[in-house]
């Protein structure tokens, strides 16, 4: 050292420092990088990408390269100081203190700190063109990365701790989902609402999206053939089951627009309707609505039976119902039928057999999902009895009005918004309507 140029110690101190702190921000940005974002970039045909997801590849050897590089230029960088500390200060305890500390502190700023903050910060900005000095270092190292990974491995069986087997890292539904959340502007708020919406459809059953038995629209051969010409003149579908007498004794589905051929001809009965019917298709109560939707494609349908294990029909669900589950509304509704469910100063009337999900998603609300499936069904959870009259619950932020109650069932209620500032009450607490 008492031959080499002061400016020549400064100049390796400094390049030391540089290198140092060039280990430290390649090491953070190349392991903070967004391994999804860096695939797409590959696929862009991104040649920096490429490297670095190519670097990312053989991780053992990278982390090798970096922290013997970083390793080797933090122990010249001591070395230095402290001989530089020596020869113009004197050799003493103090001397070496202060050396030490000046070391710590160059170390911990200027390569630890200061790098690792910016590569977290930019890891794509930092990490694709610093890629290419990194594939260089990685070869230069390459026999002494080697020989340290042969002994670390060695040491690691010894420990009982193996790299083989292990499988490469996989994303579960929950972290796509949140990764997806996370998106931010990244991703248009319709098209986040779409794939959330497909994840979800493994949570949720046919039941959970079924038009209830009690709103099927069908035609029952057992009725007069008059009143069967004015359903089919008047109905609003292009499908319907036919039952005989009982809904449970479902004969077929019937296309309507070949049932108005029929209804041309003077002679008109039930049996010329049973000429025309189609097999019904039955789903399983509580198969999930992903894989019906699998087997709708499968087994070219588009409208299917609810029924339970004892063969009873619960409702019917349709593809129309599944993709809107996906998207959201875009079917036509019948006239004064659901169609028209909206806040309308602050108030919605709403039938007691609406589903909780469909109430969620037109409403706004945030009803829970995990027990009863309908309105009906949660208010008589919360009341523990049917009511003999109207009564009005407070639950979370609304105000559900009973309006209706007919044959052991909550049929119409009435929705209201809590004005600004008034508290809520616990779900379980019932007022009587003023």
């Amino acid at each position: 050292m008492e031959t080499i140029p002061f400016w020549l110690q400064l100049l390796a101190l400094l390049l030391l420092i540089l290198l140092s702190a060039f280990f430290s921000i390649s090491e953070t940005a190349m392991m903070a990088l967004n391994r999804f974002r860096l695939g797409h970039l590959v696929r862009e045909g991104r040649r920096g990408a490429a490297r670095a997801s190519k670097l990312l590849g053989q991780t053992e050897r990278l982390l090798g390269t970096i922290l013997l590089g970083n390793n080797l230029a933090n122990t010249a960088l001591t070395a230095i100081v402290t001989a530089m500390a020596i020869r113009y200060f004197g050799d003493n305890d103090r001397v070496i203190l202060a050396a030490t500390t000046v070391v710590a502190l160059l170390l911990i700023v200027f390569c630890e700190i200061t790098p690792k903050v910016i590569g977290a910060t930019f890891p794509e900005r930092i990490a694709l063109p610093i890629s290419y000095p990194l594939n260089l270092f990685t070869r230069v190292l390459a026999p002494a990365v080697w020989a340290v990974n042969l002994l670390a491995g060695r040491l690691l069986r010894v420990a009982g701790v193996t790299a083989e087997g292990q499988k490469a890292p996989s994303v579960s539904p929950e972290e796509l989902r949140t990764i997806v959340l996370e998106s931010g502007g990244f991703m248009p708020p319709k098209h986040r609402s779409i794939v959330l919406n497909l994840l979800d459809l493994e949570r949720i059953a046919v039941d959970d999206v079924m038009v209830p038995r009690h709103r099927i629209e069908a035609l029952d051969l057992a009725t007069e053939p008059r009143a069967i010409r004015e359903q089919l003149a008047t109905c609003f579908h292009n499908k319907l089951p036919v039952f005989e007498g009982e809904i449970n004794r479902v004969v077929g589905m019937l296309h309507v627009r070949r049932a108005l051929v029929l209804l041309q001809h003077e002679s008109f009965d039930a049996d010329d309707l049973r000429a025309i019917l189609t097999d019904p298709y039955f789903v399983p109560s509580g198969t999930p609505v992903f894989r019906q939707l699998q087997f709708f494609q499968e087994n070219r349908q588009r409208i299917g039976l609810v029924i339970d294990e004892y063969g009873e029909v619960l409702g019917l669900v349709t593809l129309e119902d599944i993709i809107e589950e996906i998207i959201g509304e875009f079917t036509t509704s019948t006239p004064g039928g659901e169609g028209s469910l909206r806040w309308i100063d602050d108030e919605a009337l709403v039938d007691g057999s609406m589903p909780l999900r469909e109430l969620n998603r037109r409403l706004g609300t945030a009803f829970p999902l995990e027990g009863p499936r309908t309105l009906n069904g949660l208010l008589l959870e919360t009341l523990r009895e049917l009511p003999e009259a109207a009564v009005s619950v407070r639950y979370g932020p609304l105000v559900i009005e009973i309006q209706q109650i007919e044959d052991r069932l909550i049929r119409s209620v009435r929705l209201r918004r809590h004005a600004p500032g008034l508290p809520a009450m616990p779900a379980d607490e019932e007022e009587q309507p003023s």
